[in-house]
Order: C-alpha cells, then sequence, then structure tokens
C-alpha cells in the first residue's frame, strides 16, 4: 500500500459487511480496492494477535482470483505473509487454516448469483470471525482509513492443499468395506465440481455419477443454492434416471451438502443431523450436540435419547462455532445444511457430512429411504423466503394473528412460536437479504400446509 489510506463510506461498509462475513455486488459495491482495505485490517487485526502469515483461497466466479490476489496484496503490504491455495472449496480453505495453524480468507459468495462475491474470515485453527470478534473492528478501520506501515513486505507463495485435505477428510470417515453405491452429485458448476473427484473418485464402493461439475461462476444451469427446491429438481430426475442410491447436491462454495433418497426425494438436513449426531455419539458418548434453533425438534429428541446433550443456539455459522468452541461439542447442524465438526476444528463441511451418511448407508442393507425414516418424526416446511419492506411490522402482526393458540415465544433469533398443539414456527429477518424466513414444523403435512398458508397471508398481505 502507498499514498494516503482509501476511505469508504459508512453507508457501503455497513450494507457490505454482514453479521458473519463479508458480501455484495462485484464493481458497485465489492471491488480490488474494498478487497484490498479488508485485506490490510485483517492482516493488522491478526498481526496484532500474533499472527505472522494468512491463507487465502477461493471459488470459480470470474471475480474471484483477482479480488483474492487484492486481498493478498493489502495483507503482504502490513508485513503478513501469503500462502495462495488457489481454487478451493470453502471447507478446503478450513482444512488450510487448520493444517497449516494460521488464519484465512475465502473468496465466494457461496449460493449468491454470479454478480455477488464475498469473504469468509477465519483465525488460526479455523475460529470463526464474525461482528463481535473483528469484524466491526476492520468495519470501523474502512470507515477511517487503514494505516499503511513501514513494515517489510511479506512473502507472497502458492500451495496446493486439495490432495491433504482428501486424505485427512478419509481419516476422518472410514469408506473402506461398504456395498456397493452409485452416487449421483450435482455440484451446480460449483466447488464440489472441484473436491468431490478427488475424495470420493478413488472410492471402489462407489460409482459417482456427475452432474454439472464443470466450473463456471456464471451458474448456466441453475443456481447453487439447493436450499431452494427448484434447485434440486435436476438431481431428482438423475437419480431415478441413472438408478442412483443417493443423490448429493452441493452450494456454490460446497460446504453445505443436500441429500436425495433413491426415490427422488430430498431427505431434510434435519435427518442428517439427526444421523450424524448419532455416529458422533457413538463414538463421544454424552458429548454436546449443537443445533440451531430452526432444526427440526427431533434432533434434539434424539440427542437426549442417545445419551448426548443438545445444545441450541442461533442462526449462522459464527454463532454456531462460537458455541461449539464454548462447550466442546463434538458434532453441530443446521437445517440450511451447514454440518460442523469437532474433528475438523469446530468447522463446517458438506463434503465430511456426506461421508457420514455414505458410510451409514454402505453399511446397512436398507434403501435410503427406509433407513432415514426413523430420523424424520415430523412434517415441516422448508425455509420460505418472502421480501417485504417492514418485517419487524409483519412479524407483529403474525404474532397477533396467533395470540389465542400461543404456548410461549423465544426471540433468539427472529421469534419463535410454539403453539398450543405442539406445532411451531419461526420468522426471522435474514443476515444477508432483505427477506424474512419463514419455517415451520408440525406433525403432520396437512397442520404444516395449513399454518404455512395462514402465515404467508398476513406476511405477504
Amino acid at each position: 500500500m502507498s499514498g494516503p489510506a482509501k476511505v469508504f463510506s459508512p453507508e457501503l461498509v455497513s450494507a457490505v459487511i454482514k453479521a458473519y462475513d463479508v458480501r455484495g455486488l462485484v464493481g458497485s459495491q465489492i471491488d480490488e480496492d474494498f478487497v484490498s482495505a479488508v485485506g490490510a485490517s485483517f492482516a493488522r487485526l491478526m498481526k496484532a494477535e500474533g499472527s505472522s502469515a494468512l491463507v487465502v483461497g477461493h471459488d470459480m466466479r470470474e471475480s474471484s482470483p483477482v479480488l483474492a490476489s487484492a486481498f493478498a496484496d493489502g495483507a503482504l503490504a502490513q508485513g503478513l505473509d501469503v500462502t495462495m491455495i488457489g481454487l478451493a472449496s470453502t471447507d478446503q480453505l478450513y482444512f488450510a487454516s487448520g493444517d497449516l495453524d494460521r488464519p484465512g480468507a475465502m473468496f465466494t459468495a457461496s449460493h449468491n448469483p454470479a454478480s455477488y462475491n464475498g469473504i469468509k474470515l477465519c483465525r488460526a485453527g479455523a475460529k470463526p470471525v464474525g461482528q463481535d470478534t473483528g469484524l466491526a473492528t476492520i468495519s470501523a478501520e474502512l470507515v477511517s482509513g487503514v494505516a499503511a506501515p513501514e513494515v517489510t513486505r511479506g512473502t507472497l507463495t502458492e500451495r496446493d492443499v486439495l490432495a491433504d485435505y482428501a486424505a485427512y477428510l478419509h481419516k476422518l470417515v472410514d469408506l473402506s468395506g461398504l456395498r456397493h453405491l452409485t452416487v449421483a452429485v450435482d455440484a451446480g458448476n460449483g466447488m464440489g465440481g472441484h473436491t468431490v473427484p478427488v475424495v470420493l473418485g478413488g472410492c471402489e464402493a462407489f460409482t459417482v455419477r456427475p452432474l454439472y461439475f464443470e466450473l463456471d461462476g456464471s451458474f448456466p444451469n441453475h443456481e447453487a443454492n439447493p436450499l431452494d427446491p427448484k434447485n434440486l429438481i435436476d438431481l431428482q430426475a438423475y437419480v431415478k434416471e441413472t438408478g442412483a442410491d443417493i443423490g448429493l447436491a452441493f452450494d456454490g462454495d460446497a460446504d453445505r451438502c443436500f441429500v436425495v433418497d433413491e426415490l427422488g426425494e430430498p431427505v431434510s438436513p434435519s435427518a442428517v443431523t439427526a444421523l450424524v449426531a448419532e455416529r458422533e455419539l457413538a463414538k463421544n458418548p454424552g458429548a454436546c450436540v449443537i443445533h440451531n434453533l430452526i432444526t427440526s425438534r427431533a434432533v434434539p429428541e434424539l440427542v437426549r435419547e442417545l445419551g448426548g446433550v443438545p445444545v441450541v443456539t442461533r442462526v449462522g455459522h459464527s454463532f454456531i462455532k462460537q458455541r461449539m468452541a464454548e462447550t466442546g461439542a463434538v458434532f453441530g447442524g443446521e437445517h440450511s445444511a451447514h454440518y460442523y465438526f469437532r474433528e475438523f476444528w469446530g468447522a463446517d463441511s458438506g463434503l465430511l457430512a456426506a461421508m457420514h451418511v455414505l458410510a451409514a448407508l454402505g453399511a446397512s442393507d436398507e434403501p435410503l429411504s427406509q433407513m432415514m425414516a426413523r430420523y424424520e418424526r415430523y412434517s415441516n416446511s422448508g425455509e420460505i423466503n418472502s421480501t417485504v419492506d417492514d418485517q419487524a411490522a409483519r412479524t407483529a402482526a403474525v404474532l397477533a394473528d396467533f395470540a389465542d393458540e400461543t404456548a410461549g415465544t423465544t426471540r433468539m433469533d427472529g421469534v419463535t412460536v410454539d403453539l398450543t398443539d405442539g406445532s411451531w414456527f419461526n420468522l426471522r429477518a435474514s443476515n444477508t437479504e432483505p427477506l424474512l424466513r419463514l419455517n415451520v414444523e408440525a406433525t403432520s403435512p396437512v397442520r404444516v400446509n395449513a399454518l404455512v398458508e395462514r402465515i404467508l397471508e398476513v406476511v405477504r398481505s
């Protein structure tokens, strides 16, 4: 960095630096100057905490390599060494941060459209960086200007960690001795097309049937957001077409994994959370398992039945990781298909979760639909988004409409309403988009549908 420090408007900074990451429109919000300043500020923060080096990775978006380079330049100017790992999934970056024991930056906008990009930051050992643990400090520096010290510029190196990442995952989940499985995988033109061939391609027990493995940040086939049911349609058809035993769908940066059974039906992330929790508790009796407040109530029920301790937290990876660190939890799961592992530095890995499901299925003589039935105790709506200008007013209107049927409310993240018949719903504002998100769970699909229709009528009126 040379010359006077560049400053950015408070409005821009607050719009781009979210609760637990950096994300915005390329060009109008995020450009090389902006991310260079973020890199410099993050480097100053990490340097003050004793770090001397950073690791940086990026996804397949067209803007990602240039932005990652600009970020590295900002960090180098602050005197920190930078290791570039190149193309990577987000959990591959977390592996590098943990394995190399240095802070990291991952350039990705995850499931957002091609016009977006962003940065996920972590401390050494893949420890999260959120608003209260560094992002607020970075925001303040961007508004006031990041100081340019008189220091020796850091050293830039490149390192390929993909093979090491794959080997580490195989240490955590044994995939030997399984029955043969045909595995259909939709990478959505995202980073799953980079990691899945290396991690699963060499397993004798699997025949991998690839769909949309070509890395393409324009997402020509569908959005890389499997949380939206329309983006699972191709995989559902592909599973039936290929006669696959299981389907896996990854989001853009491949830190999330969604599962489809042999009938082409989606398996809820809550059921996957329960399955992985059961496997982890078998190895770690009595351990804590984290789940966010939107995860099915079946998860804490099963954890208690298995002798574990369920711990609820709000939505978002930095909050989950913080609670995992505080409790020593062995595993954590979210409704959005983020899965966190103590053995993976408390970080999330979609591929590691997928390997657990494959190991369980390959050791069972049941089809996936039957194997997962015991974890699907309730019916749920999935996450339904509504674009509204007055989220608080719409939420208040829904609460008023259900006042006579409410057994209790929790305001940990938005508002969770427990109803007198045992059903519940959660309404919360998105941390990254102008949306009001609804999740409903009840004992039957009929009751879920009735609640969804009633709530959305109020929300969207």
